[in-house]
């Protein structure tokens, strides 16, 4: 057969999706092609898409193909069909110059990574030439961040497809870090805005983190190529896109055709899901003929079958279990009964006291009688109205006395979580707690000896440490949730498998990857690699769930010797339903603590309703009366939500976009306003007199509390420290030699020498001498002493100008201009730089800008081994 004739598969196995196609190679027509999800089962996926290839073309046997795979999922595939494999910037390279040959610039964003080319022509010989950048491990501005943002705003894939962007209502979405963004997102919906709003936001900060980060400083030529999953198939980022890139190019005089409309300048093109795919049969046909031939799928039966499981090597360690007795040993001890609310008799009087807990992701609600008594419980996944949750769980309550034809008579209300003081003030009630007393309340209820509690929820982790019946200290996770619920149900959701099978697909495994703990967006990362290496799902399910206890107790507790904590563990939150999470947790404790006693909460999902149940029993009981509006009461209550300019916030420079609630009590006069959406306490106040009491006291309480951080932070860059004047020329100084001995020793010999002094010209210089200098990095600790140095040369105090602190304007003035990805400190530090030349230098000329590396930092602590900054700050 003429190997000109043969058709050409090109396979992109990505990171969360296949893409195939099949091309006549004589007109470039692509005769089939399709787009799937490939939840984790990469190679699997590629063998039923090969299947529906072989069936499409009946007449066509595997010596009718040539094939080609690209993709960071397609190395250990590409063997085991005899194909081609082709590097994925190269593909997509290849396949824009063949069908868009006018192109400038190509943005195409993937699963867990994003690229962006840029066309420009060789000065010296006129060929085209490109420049690519692709984000390193951090995947913050790709389809992974959009996907679990997507899922914690709740809007239906149908709804977004038609979703169009609007820049008028946006609201701060940091997108420079994935975990971040999805805090931002959470706290958004917490706060009522509307879902297309969020997503606006979403989309607006992932182009501008794409921009600032991935063009390293470049201008986008036009015209410019949208590819990729996210950009095909989310109409609103295109068009985000094309407004933000049409600002870049104005902003910095760039010339385009003005007259020819953005949507012919930055566009998709048809197909663009398919562009790697596509791109890799154009590479194979500039290859010699008969070089790849299409080998058919025995090998790759094999591979699924045997061969992955032999190439794993010393990336496996042990799964959660070794076989199926110790699984159903530990099923047995550790699985909870399911539960059934207490039976009704008709005519029956309930009196109870009512525990709420607004969570980030799920509210709970429980009804417990005057003896601490369970009577019911509900849980719901957050809707994003603290207000509706609750109004949806108290029907239920009142429908489930209702319908036994009982009479409730509810005692009180306590409340506690995220939505705590909203309830507070809209239902009066009786006590309004923090999660970690809530949480120590219920522990202590069921385990009145426990020594720490470690409560995992959707979006943070608490840690309590006990002594005495109380809290001695505890730990809260950072912005960097990493060792959460959420984590868990998002890749259980990228797997394709509802959560409440994780479990029992996870204790299958045998063996499992051995994930590095940390940030959430690294674990992704981490997945695809090991996927790639040819984990199966309920080996990669497994692995997450052993990471999980090295992200508690390394990564937010970091206590070396957790025998020291005691020896009984309470644990709790709504993860721990998870038993395949539980399991890692407890084996974790009891192979570092002797003796431990690792018992589960045995309603661990409500333990912060319970805690604010026991609250309010307390405190009506002491105080003799509840304040609690009413059950039914509560249930009608009426709500508008607000969020426009009136509600925006502008007593400070962010201008923060709030969203008042207000809320009435049916046939009362009792009325209750919430505030939500300020980034400060500034924004908890609606006028200028409200403001000022708020002012006096803050500013009194800062008198008898002052925070020395902020303190310090504001005298590194101070001129504070009087320096001895230089001594004259010619005075006596001592100073050191330093030589290498004939064995290899260093031999130090002290001398006297005279003091050597510029000139009067050099000193007159100095006078009027500019220095600016960045306020990043290690010149936080090293500031007083480049500043003394300054002056002590005979620089006037005044001269030596530091960049102002960091803001989210100084970062979008000055992140344009190219930087690295790996963290955010070294990324602001080009942000500086430009504040320093187009801020300080404009308003009066600057003479230097001193930026030192700083390889080694002095440190107070002793017999170190060294005191070496980090490579990427070193460098930055």
């Amino acid at each position: 057969m003429d190997e000109t004739t043969r058709l050409v598969i090109g396979i992109d196995v990505g990171s969360t999706t296949c893409k195939m196609t099949v091309v006549e190679p004589a007109t470039l027509e692509i005769l089939w092609s399709k787009y799937q999800r490939h939840e984790t089962r990469q190679p699997e996926l590629v063998r039923e898409m090969l299947g529906e290839i072989h069936a499409a073309f009946p007449d066509h046997g595997p010596e009718h193909f040539r094939i080609f795979v690209t993709g960071s999922g397609g190395g250990p595939i590409a063997p085991q069909l005899g194909a081609r494999f082709v590097q994925e910037v190269n593909a997509v390279t290849m396949a824009v110059e063949k069908l868009h040959p006018d192109v400038g610039s190509v943005i195409e964003l993937g699963g867990q990574d994003a690229k962006i080319i840029i066309f420009k022509a060789n000065e010296e010989t006129g060929d085209k030439q490109s420049q690519t950048s692709m984000n390193d491990k951090c995947a913050s501005g790709t389809g992974a961040t959009i996907d679990k943002c997507m899922i914690k705003v709740g809007m239906p894939r149908g709804e977004i497809a038609g979703l169009a962007f609007d820049s008028g209502k946006l609201h701060h979405v940091a997108a420079k870090c994935g975990v971040f963004a999805e805090t931002d997102i959470v706290n958004l919906v917490k706060s009522g805005i509307p879902k297309e709003e969020i997503l606006n936001s979403l989309a607006d900060a992932i182009v501008s983190q794409n921009l600032a980060v991935l063009t390293r400083g470049n201008t986008l030529r036009t015209k410019v190529l949208l590819l990729g999953g996210p950009n095909t198939y989310l109409p609103f980022l295109v068009e985000c896109w094309r407004l933000r890139i049409r600002e870049t190019w104005d902003e910095r005089g760039y010339t385009y055709p003005k007259d020819v409309p953005i949507e012919e300048l930055v566009f998709v093109p048809q197909n663009a899901e398919y562009y790697a795919a596509f791109g890799a049969v154009v590479f194979g046909l500039h290859e010699p003929v008969g070089g790849v031939r299409y080998e058919g799928l025995a090998k790759l039966d094999e591979f699924i079958a045997h061969g992955r499981k032999a190439k794993l090597g010393e990336s496996a360690g042990p799964g959660l279990v070794q076989d199926e007795p110790a699984r159903d040993g530990f099923v047995e001890k550790y699985r909870q009964p399911e539960w059934r609310d207490l039976e009704l008799k008709a005519g029956q009087v309930v009196r109870g006291f009512i525990g709420l807990d607004g969570g980030s992701t799920s509210s709970k609600c429980v009804l417990i009688d005057e003896n601490h008594e369970i009577l019911k419980k509900v849980y719901v996944l957050s809707k994003g109205n603290p207000i509706q949750d609750m109004k949806d769980m108290f029907t239920e309550i009142y429908e489930w006395a209702r319908s036994a034809g009982a009479r409730l008579e509810i005692l009180g209300l306590g409340v506690t979580g995220y939505a705590g003081d909203i309830m507070e003030s809209s239902l009066a009630a009786d006590a309004n707690i923090v999660e970690t007393v809530a949480h120590m309340m219920s522990a202590k209820h069921f385990f009145p000896k426990v020594d720490v509690i470690c409560d995992i929820g959707g979006q943070d982790i608490k840690v309590l440490f006990m002594q005495g019946g109380d809290v001695k200290n505890f730990r809260l996770s950072n912005s960097c949730s990493a060792g959460n619920g959420m984590l868990l149900q998002a890749m259980a959701d990228q797997f394709g498998l509802p959560v409440k099978q994780y479990a029992e697909v996870a204790f299958t495994a045998r063996i499992a990857p051995k994930f590095s703990y940390g940030c959430a967006v690294f674990l992704d990362s981490d997945r695809v690699n090991f996927q790639k290496e040819g984990f199966a799902r309920e080996e990669l399910l497994a692995g997450l769930a052993l990471v999980l206890p090295k992200n508690i107790w390394q990564y937010v507790v970091q206590i070396p010797r957790m025998s020291e904590l005691g020896r009984v563990f309470v644990l709790q939150g709504g993860t721990q339903k998870n038993l395949a999470a539980l399991k890692a947790q407890v084996d974790y404790i009891e192979a570092r603590v002797p003796g431990a006693d690792v018992v589960l909460h045995p309603h661990c999902g409500e333990a912060g309703a319970l805690g604010a149940a026991y609250e309010a029993l307390r405190v009506v009981k002491r105080r003799g009366r509840s304040t609690f509006v009413g059950l039914e009461e509560a249930i009608g209550l009426g709500y508008t939500s607000k969020n426009d300019e009136s509600t925006r916030c502008n007593f400070c420079p962010n201008n923060c976009s709030r969203t008042f609630i207000d809320t009435k009590v049916q046939n009362s006069e009792r009325t209750a306003r919430y505030i939500s959406g300020f980034s400060c306490e500034k924004g908890t106040v609606e006028n200028h007199d409200a403001l000022r009491r708020l002012n006096k006291e803050r500013n009194d309480r800062m008198k008898r509390y002052p925070n020395l951080v902020e303190y310090e932070a504001k005298l590194c860059f101070k001129s504070f420290f009087k320096h001895e004047p230089l001594p004259v020329a010619g005075a006596a100084k001592k100073d050191v030699t330093v030589q290498r001995t004939f064995l290899g020793g260093v031999k130090r010999k002290e001398f006297e020498r005279g003091f050597e002094r510029s000139g009067n010209e050099v000193a007159e210089r100095l006078k009027t001498l500019r220095v600016g200098i960045p306020r990043v990095l290690n010149l936080w600790s090293t500031g007083p002493f480049f500043r003394t140095y300054f002056e002590t040369l005979g620089v006037d105090p005044a001269n030596v100008v530091f960049s102002d602190e960091t803001s989210e304007e100084l970062w979008q003035a000055g992140c344009k201009y190219g930087s690295v990805d790996p963290c955010y400190p070294s990324k602001v530090a080009q942000a500086h730089i430009h504040n320093l030349l187009f801020k300080h230098h404009e308003k009066r000329p600057l003479d230097f800008v001193f930026f030192p590396a700083l390889t080694h930092v002095p440190s107070y602590n002793v017999n170190t081994m060294d005191n070496t900054s980090c490579p990427v700050v070193s460098g930055t």
